[in-house]
């Protein structure tokens, strides 16, 4: 029967991994799963610290920003397209 680790297992066997004072095959073999596994989590986590530091404000204001000029772009078209039914 295959073993299932909830989400937070998986991140706490990753942590291990990337504090380097236990092998990966220690870690493994504690935690009853194949080494490449925690290779894995380990590299999950280690691509994904990063993102946990992206100020998100920055990233709602360009989204609110391209909105916006998404919009400019529509209310031109319309009234370019107005004035040349104008004479």
């Amino acid at each position: 029967m295959r073993k299932t680790f909830t989400p937070n297992q998986k991140a706490n066997i990753a942590i291990a991994a990337l504090k380097g004072s236990q092998t990966i095959s220690q870690i493994a073999s504690e935690n009853e799963v194949h080494p490449t596994q925690v290779n894995q989590w380990q590299k999950i986590a280690k691509d994904g610290l990063p993102l946990l530091f992206v100020d998100k404000r920055k990233h709602e204001y360009k989204e609110l920003q391209d909105k916006i000029d998404q919009l400019y772009k529509i209310i031109g078209q319309r009234d370019l397209e107005q004035s040349k039914h104008w004479p």
